[in-house]
């Protein structure tokens, strides 16, 4: 589903979480449509599939969660890539084993990238420290994003 589409299906008060997969890691990100504000919640070390869907959804229904953003890795002039493709394939796997929640992708180009600077310019994160945070930090960047998004459209 695109973000248009799911604008249309939320309201004021729902709660969404974004979602940063990895290959070894899925960063989570928590914010209510009515707040507008993004945080971080975890960052999920990836076992596998069977594992790491129990605890989405169990994150899902221990926050009442409506909906999911996923954030897709585009290449900078905007084509598809294999990450992508994975990102996709992971979204569809979403679908069919977490029935009544929309989701939706979000463009997140650079959202590591733009994290990492902030962690070493602005908060002097040690390296050992940001590899802990990042992923959930890039969640956060990618759901602020779309949040930003759906207030001005719900």
């Amino acid at each position: 589903m695109d973000i248009e589409h799911l604008a249309q299906k939320l309201q004021k008060n729902d709660r969404v979480i974004g979602l940063d997969p990895g290959k070894k890691t899925i960063g989570v990100a928590l914010a209510s449509l009515a707040l507008g504000v993004a945080t971080p919640l975890e960052t999920i070390i990836r076992k596998k599939y069977s594992v790491d869907i129990l605890r989405l959804q169990a994150i899902i229904k221990e926050y009442e969660i409506r909906a999911i953003i996923i954030g897709l890795p585009l290449n900078m002039d905007g084509s598809e890539g294999r990450r992508t493709q994975s990102v996709r394939d992971f979204a569809t796997a979403l679908t069919r084993d977490i029935p009544n929640i929309e989701i939706a992708f979000w463009d997140e180009r650079l959202s590591t990238h733009h994290m990492e600077n902030f962690l070493i310019e602005q908060a002097d994160v040690s390296r050992r420290r940001r590899g802990e945070v990042i992923d959930k930090l890039a969640a956060q960047h990618i759901l602020q994003g779309a949040v930003d998004y759906l207030q001005q459209r719900i």
